[in-house]
């Protein structure tokens, strides 16, 4: 991999990681409610989940996937319910856990790497870094190569947005504060999949 074509990678990496989605909403609303430690495996799980799929359409399932076009529609509507069960768990968060009313659970590494593997969105990413940045006669060594540059840039900056929930996890903590800030986080969190379905094909 030549300099520019690392300093490009990396770069994407970044913008990717950082730009608003289901994920990082569901980071920054976990950050918020259960704090930094408790959602380190909400973070492994979408890094994980994604970069799974980077193995995976590296390998070739790309090309599967653009034949049959079909998977992506199957893709839109699994994400679409899912998001919808994600973020109805978030609006039922009230407190942040009390002995009579403890919070509802943070969301698990497995939940969180299946969101992602359901995710037309960061199906598309991977096939765009799969396609722009691997190097035709790579081969395994230089997509798992691809994979670790990802990781060191994906992992520390999705990270950013559970310190920033984490960051107002005071704040929202009187009266009902909590209670409409995870009404506002269950609604983006499903106006972040708009997108999928208006400009579905």
């Amino acid at each position: 991999m030549t300099p520019e074509t690392l300093a490009a990678l990396i770069g994407f990496a970044f913008v990717m990681s950082l730009s608003p989605g289901p994920g990082n909403f569901l980071l920054l609303a976990s950050g918020a409610n259960f704090g930094m430690v408790r959602t380190v495996p909400l973070i492994l799980g979408i890094s994980f989940g994604f970069l799974s799929m980077v193995f995976i359409v590296g390998l070739g399932l790309g090309e599967v996937m653009a034949r049959y076009p079909v998977i992506d529609d199957i893709l839109r509507l699994i994400c679409l319910a899912y998001i919808l069960w994600l973020a109805f768990r978030i609006a039922r968060i009230r407190s942040f856990g009390s002995a009579d009313h403890p919070a509802a659970r943070p969301v698990s590494f497995i939940e969180a790497a299946t969101l992602q593997l359901v995710n037309p969105k960061a199906w598309t990413v991977a096939l765009i870094a799969t396609v722009t940045y691997m190097s035709p006669d790579g081969g395994i060594a230089g997509l798992l190569v691809m994979i670790g540059i990802f990781a060191l840039v994906n992992i520390p900056t999705i990270s950013s947005w559970a310190l920033f929930g984490a960051a107002m996890r005071n704040f929202i903590s009187h009266g009902n504060r909590t209670r409409i800030f995870n009404i506002i986080m269950a609604l983006l969190l499903v106006a972040s999949i708009a997108p999928l379905l208006i400009f579905a094909r």
